[in-house]
C-alpha cells in the first residue's frame, strides 16, 4: 500500500503523459498517444496478419518488429482469443489488443509490445488491463508509460468506475508498473491462483490527480 504523496506523484506524472486518443491515418483507426508511444488498438485486419506471422505485421502496419517478437505471454493461443472477440463484436476493438509501438527519431515506428484490456466494462464498471514488453525493451519505463494510457483512457469513459491489473507477487517491476498508474494492492482474490491484484477507482483517479 502506498501513502498519498506518492500516489499524487504518480497520478500527476499519469495525466501528463497521456494525450487524447487521434485518428492513425494510415490504419483507419484510434491511437494512444503518449510521450514516447503509440497504442493502437488491433482491429480484425490486425488479429489476422499476427497469427499470420511478423512478415504480415510489418507489412499491414508499416512498423519494425523485432525478431524477438512476440511478447512471452502473446502465444498462438492469447492471439486466436483475441481474433475471436473482434470477430464477435469488432465494435468493441477499443477493449482488447493494442499494440505498443516506440516513436523513432527518423519517424519511423518499433514494435516493443503489446498491452490492452481483457474486455469492456463489465456490469460493475471495472475492466482490467494487461500488458507485456519485449526483453530489450523492458526497464525502459514503456511498460508504466503504456498501461497509464490505457487507464486514462478507461477512465474517459463514463462506465468505467475501476480500472484493475494482476500480477504475480515475486514480479516487482510488474507490481511497480501498477503502482506507477496509481492502483494499490487490493486485498481480493485475483483470477489467477497466487497472483495479487492492484486497482484504482473514479474517485481515487479524479481525486488524487
Amino acid at each position: 500500500m502506498r501513502d498519498a504523496a506518492a500516489q499524487r506523484q504518480s497520478m500527476t506524472w499519469a495525466q501528463q503523459v497521456f494525450l487524447p486518443a487521434r485518428p492513425d491515418i494510415l490504419l483507419g483507426t484510434m491511437t494512444l498517444t503518449t510521450d514516447r508511444l503509440d497504442l493502437l488498438p488491433a482491429t480484425l485486419r490486425h488479429a489476422d496478419a499476427s497469427i499470420e506471422g511478423n512478415a504480415a505485421i510489418a507489412a499491414l502496419m508499416q512498423v519494425i518488429v523485432p525478431a524477438s517478437w512476440p511478447p512471452e505471454l502473446l502465444d498462438p493461443d492469447a492471439l486466436k482469443y483475441f481474433r475471436d472477440k473482434l470477430a464477435a463484436d469488432e465494435s468493441q476493438f477499443a477493449w482488447w489488443f493494442y499494440f505498443v509501438l516506440r516513436r523513432n527519431a527518423d519517424e519511423s515506428r518499433t514494435l516493443i509490445g503489446s498491452a490492452g484490456f481483457k474486455g469492456p466494462p463489465d456490469a460493475d464498471g471495472m475492466v482490467e488491463i494487461g500488458y507485456g514488453m519485449l526483453p530489450e525493451f523492458q526497464l525502459q519505463g514503456y511498460a508504466s508509460e503504456a498501461s497509464n494510457a490505457l487507464v486514462a483512457f478507461a477512465f474517459s469513459d463514463a462506465r468505467v468506475e475501476r480500472v484493475i491489473a494482476e500480477t504475480l507477487p515475486e514480479l516487482i517491476g510488474s507490481m511497480g508498473v501498477m503502482r506507477r498508474c496509481g492502483m494499490t494492492q487490493l486485498d481480493e482474490t485475483p483470477n489467477e491462483p497466487g497472483g495479487v491484484r492492484f486497482g484504482i477507482t473514479r474517485p481515487e483517479y479524479e481525486g488524487i490527480a
